[in-house]
């Protein structure tokens, strides 16, 4: 692993040298340490904490200081890889001087490198304010959790010619807003790969198709540790609840036979 630390800049130099990005999620220090040893290069602290972390249903009961609490224990664990905060539903939505002001606390109080929002040519002023005031922003189009009532579903986005387009324009839109890179969930490859080449700035996909600049993944789907539901899009590494559950029953199973602690675990 580069042992350089992972930079905004870095990330559109990464791009033009045709170098893949690799980001993942976590919400604790422990994971987030692992994940910064095995060379990622973002680590996202994701709304979608609330589900795979606290047992909501969805991603917007989130709040800001939940949000922020697992923030602060992600930056104790990485010093690689690009540190970025989801924010909130209705934690930026509202006002820009509202978004502003929340984006602030989790450069100040969490340290984050970088914020992700969801939305296209609407949340183009909350982008707008956060980087005029120093705060690297991280766009996100295609199916954005925070909308699933909007959406009725977690559906494949931008089928149709015309969502198509007006993903096209809410890229470019967030691309002139300042955005550094944009996050492109659950659309066409192909219209994936055509955004990815009409911007500068990168695009990572998570279900968006090989043509993105990088990848993204909840890191929970990928290990196999959350058994709720598994998109076909996730490629899983690890089938980690069915380790953990064995593992788990089998020290029930020692404790009970009266096989653990044995002479040589004891004092």
């Amino acid at each position: 692993m580069n042992s350089k630390p992972i930079t905004v800049p870095r990330l559109a130099e990464m791009k033009q040298r045709g170098e893949k990005i690799v980001a993942l999620t976590a919400y604790d220090y422990l994971l987030a340490s692992l994940l910064d040893q095995a060379g990622v290069d973002v680590v996202l602290v994701g709304d979608s904490g609330a589900m795979v972390f606290s047992g909501r249903q969805s991603t917007l009961p989130l709040t800001m200081n939940e949000a922020m609490y697992h923030c602060k224990a992600v930056r104790r664990g990485i010093s690689h890889a690009l540190l970025v905060a989801d924010m909130p539903f209705l934690s930026y939505q509202v006002r820009p001087i509202e978004a502003v002001k929340n984006a602030g606390r989790f450069f100040k109080e969490a340290e984050v490198e970088a914020v992700k929002i969801e939305g296209g040519t609407s949340m183009v002023g909350a982008v707008e304010h956060i980087v005029e005031a120093g705060m690297p922003v991280m766009g996100h189009l295609g199916l954005t959790p925070q909308s699933i009532n909007k959406f009725g579903g977690y559906e494949v986005r931008g089928k149709g010619k015309e969502e198509a387009q007006q993903l096209v324009n809410d890229a470019v839109a967030l691309e002139s807003a300042g955005a550094f890179a944009i996050v492109l969930e659950k659309i066409p490859a192909d219209l994936a790969r055509a955004i990815t080449e009409k911007l500068k700035i990168p695009t990572i996909g998570i279900g968006a198709g090989p043509f993105c600049d990088g990848q993204i993944l909840v890191t929970h789907d990928m290990l196999g540790l959350y058994e709720k539901f598994r998109p076909q899009f996730v490629r899983r590494y690890l089938e980690g609840a069915t380790l953990i559950k064995q593992a788990c029953g089998q020290y029930c199973e020692d404790v009970r036979q009266g096989s653990f602690p044995n002479i040589e675990e004891s004092f």
